[in-house]
């Protein structure tokens, strides 16, 4: 099997992540397997619905895990402005396009989905090196902080379309009216303060415990049972707004390594999902218009939009801002949690994904034919090698010289304890 995979690298561009090959195959495996088995039974089980929550609950807490608090604050004006007003810009006009073109309700909560940009993707995106350092991090914290945006806006809009296309009660993703709203806001809080203030009590404690090594593996074990236990919570209530923002407090550089494990297991069991479901059929037109609408409407918002918030980005960043639309595990699991309440999500948000990552390859592929030599613009040499914000400090780094007790990351510690 290494060789196998080994063999396969070798022909693929080094700037394609593993992951995503990996999600090919498990997309295949998925059609292969739903062209036998027909999985619509699933969608009415609490198992099914469960189980894409805790996937969804995973990638959201793997995505704000990963921020660079010190990048954040840098340009925070410009991440609120693209979260915010960019988000819902992008959210309205790719439902206005979907609803003018099919008329149909359920397509308002399709595009808030597709409106995010995917973490992961933009990974591969990193290493390129096509932009300057500021606008890396502007882009890595608007893929970030857009999902819980974009999870909140699909959940809490899920009970207007749903009411709108003629059905009773409330969709079992969302909650029902203001009521249900308020409700969910009220357990998302609940969950949160639980999970800060048994986070806070841990960290009191851990000094006492470090100089301790069976005591400080069992503290370094109730804190991970801590994160499971919230991210099950989250999944039994869909409380993913306190996932989101527990990401950027509960942080610990143990962590990094399980939980980057975590977030491609969750990529690759929905990818196995979405396949099952795609073998049922696909809506092809109405997924290639979502998906170029998607796209064109990062163009828009980045180009026209984001310079009224952060100035002085050159023009090659701007245009990579605006071609930086990626989808990804967050629309597929969106896509496969909404399936319940609004058949045929997964057939029209499959080729749409497949859509944006094409165009946006596309896009990459033409931009980089007007790039200098390595080296220019940001270019990584062939020795250097960048570093996410998940995988620790390299060998190099001088933060690694002097190794926090508490086990936090690099530039992270300050933020958590202020955040507890």
């Amino acid at each position: 099997m290494r060789k196998w995979w080994g063999a396969v690298r070798r022909k693929v561009p080094p700037a394609v992540p593993g992951i995503v090959l990996g999600a090919v195959g498990a997309l295949v495996a998925g059609v292969l397997c739903g062209l036998a088995v027909d999985p619509s039974a699933l969608a009415g089980t609490w198992g099914y619905t469960f189980g894409t929550s805790l996937l969804l609950a995973v990638g959201l807490y793997g995505s704000t895990y990963g921020i660079d608090l010190a990048a954040l604050r840098a340009d925070l004006g410009g991440v609120v402005a693209a979260v915010t007003l960019g988000v819902v810009l992008k959210a309205a006009l790719i439902a206005g396009v979907m609803v003018l073109a099919f008329g149909r309700p359920a397509h308002l909560v399709l595009g808030i989905a597709v409106a995010q940009i995917d973490p992961l993707s933009v990974a591969a995106l990193d290493r390129r090196g096509r932009m300057s350092e500021r606008a890396r991090s502007l882009l890595m914290a608007w893929a970030a902080f857009d999902d819980p945006m974009t999870v909140l806006l699909t959940l809490y809009a899920a009970g207007y379309a749903y009411a709108a296309a003629g059905h009773r009660g409330a969709p079992a993703i969302a909650g029902g009216g203001a009521g249900g709203w308020l409700t969910g806001l009220a357990m998302n809080a609940a969950l949160l303060a639980g999970v800060v203030l048994l986070w806070w009590a841990w960290r009191r404690a851990a000094p006492a415990l470090v100089s301790v090594p069976p005591f400080r593996r069992a503290g370094e074990v109730a804190a991970g049972l801590l994160v499971v236990l919230m991210l099950v919570l989250a999944a039994v209530g869909t409380l993913m707004l306190a996932v989101a923002v527990a990401g950027l407090v509960v942080r610990r550089r143990v962590f990094a390594k399980t939980l980057g494990r975590a977030v491609a297991t969750a990529f690759l069991a929905a990818s196995l999902v979405l396949g099952l479901f795609l073998a049922q059929g696909v809506a092809l037109w109405p997924g290639l218009l979502l998906g170029a609408t998607a796209f064109g409407a990062q163009a828009l918002v980045a180009l026209c939009v984001m310079p009224l918030f952060v100035r002085g980005l050159e023009r090659r960043d701007r245009i990579v801002l605006g071609l930086g639309q990626q989808n990804g595990i967050t629309a597929v699991l969106i896509a496969l949690a909404l399936e319940h309440d609004f058949p045929g999500t997964v057939a029209i948000v499959g080729p749409a994904v497949v859509t944006v990552n094409l165009l946006h390859a596309t896009g990459q592929s033409l931009l980089a034919r007007g790039a200098g030599p390595p080296g220019t613009r940001g270019e990584p040499r062939a020795d250097q090698e960048r570093h996410s914000s998940c995988d620790g400090p390299s060998d190099t780094d001088p933060r690694a010289a002097a190794p926090d007790p508490l086990g936090e990351a690099p530039g992270q510690e300050s933020s958590g304890r202020a955040a507890a």
